[in-house]
């Protein structure tokens, strides 16, 4: 079985565990022109990119998304969440996988040593856990400073 873990968001990475080997891979994102009438840029989803990533995987990979953080009181933050979970979405169905829906705190609870809390302790324990269980990716994880969906992608070989 192929395990994939997707830590949605334009500063999130795509893991894929099977059997023995792994990847950890950036998101993939290009940055354009906003839709606003304000001069500024956005970072998009590259879904083709994530398309290609995927379609070798077509319909032997179980995949978990991460639940988006949707906030009404962080409305940009909120809609760039929620408008890469459509891109990756879109990849994720092209591809044909079975996926599902996965909160941080399912996952976090599993793979993180209990007591862990707030964003700066969580990251810090993904990044360290991360380099121990994929010592091979301990040079991105420590770029990229968390290894949430190296562990999300663990979870799902682990208990689902």
């Amino acid at each position: 079985m192929i395990y994939i873990g997707i830590d949605n968001g334009v500063t999130g990475t795509i893991a894929i565990l099977t059997g023995d080997d792994s990847r950890f891979i950036k998101m993939p994102v290009k940055v354009e022109q906003s839709y606003t009438k304000t001069k500024q840029n956005i970072t998009r989803i590259d879904y083709l990119a994530i398309t290609t990533i995927l379609l070798p995987y077509n319909n032997a990979a179980r995949i978990a998304i991460e639940r988006p953080m949707v906030n009404p009181a962080r409305f940009k933050a909120t809609a760039s969440a929620l408008r890469s979970l459509e891109a990756v979405l879109i990849a994720v169905e092209a591809s044909g996988c079975a996926f599902s829906y996965i909160d941080s705190k399912e996952w976090q609870k599993a793979m993180l040593p209990s007591g862990v809390q707030g964003p700066a302790d969580l990251k810090k324990a993904s990044m360290d856990i991360g380099c121990r269980l994929f010592p091979a990716h301990k040079e991105a994880i420590l770029k990229h400073k968390d290894a949430d969906s190296l562990l999300i992608a663990e979870y799902l070989r682990r208990y689902i």
